[in-house]
């Protein structure tokens, strides 16, 4: 499984083009959003992957977020185990991007 520490996040997507999927609940999204320039954003809450994982793009690089990095590294053994290969976790989620990237993100 591929962690992507929140140090390297920007240069990963503006490397290639990457969707960043927030795994969180809609209220956590809307109170701390996360924006990189170069990638596109979906949001689909964790409970709802399987259902809608036909809207992901299996060659498409993948990085998954949530509040800490524990549902989204759930989701990223998910997606594996459906096949997609270049499937990331956030390690340490928004909250580590907050603490030590962007500041103006709120911390909850």
């Amino acid at each position: 499984m591929k962690q992507l520490p929140v140090h390297e996040l920007r240069a990963h997507c503006q490397a290639q083009p990457t969707l960043l999927l927030d795994v969180r609940e809609a209220w956590e999204v809307a109170l701390a959003a996360l924006r990189i320039d170069g990638s596109e954003n979906k949001h689909i809450p964790m409970s709802h992957i399987p259902e809608r994982q036909g809207e992901l793009d299996p060659s498409q690089p993948i990085v998954c977020i949530c509040h800490h990095g524990v549902r989204s590294l759930q989701v990223v053994a998910f997606l594996e185990r459906q096949g997609f290969e270049s499937v990331y976790n956030l390690a340490g989620g928004i909250d580590a991007w907050s603490a030590q990237i962007d500041p103006s993100i709120p911390r909850y």
